[in-house]
């Protein structure tokens, strides 16, 4: 009869792959910050919001305007984990994004519905 921790062998590799990315979002809970103002979303790191920062994928600054917005929506909405939003002015057949919710689901759905209109799929329950 094997040992009750048999059942565990080689999640190690899972099990350390999920600290390294907690520890990673963690991090970046106290650095990422979303900046709505009047026309547009902003993705700022803290301390270097008055720097224009470039998009290491895309180029550009992380800064949309709400009416290039084609979609958007916050998965999972009961628990919301990711949000995605696809706006026309990075690219004109359309960019994606992606973003970890590592703050509050309810106050980026409420301030997302407020500036950018309701999802077309989805909302908190």
């Amino acid at each position: 009869m094997r040992g009750g921790l048999s059942a565990y062998e080689g999640v190690t590799p899972l099990a350390v792959i999920a600290g390294i990315l907690g520890v990673f979002l963690s991090i970046q809970s106290t650095r990422v910050k979303f900046v709505f103002d009047d026309d547009s979303l902003e993705v700022v790191i803290a301390g270097k919001e008055e720097q224009q920062t470039e998009n290491a994928f895309v180029g550009g600054r992380n800064r949309w305007r709400y009416d290039t917005f084609v979609n958007w929506e916050l998965w999972w909405p009961g628990f919301p984990i990711l949000v995605y939003f696809k706006e026309t002015q990075t690219k004109p057949e359309g960019q994606i994004h992606f973003f970890p919710v590592i703050f509050n689901g309810r106050q980026l759905y409420d301030v997302m519905v407020e500036r950018c209109g309701p999802s077309q799929n989805s909302m908190p329950k």
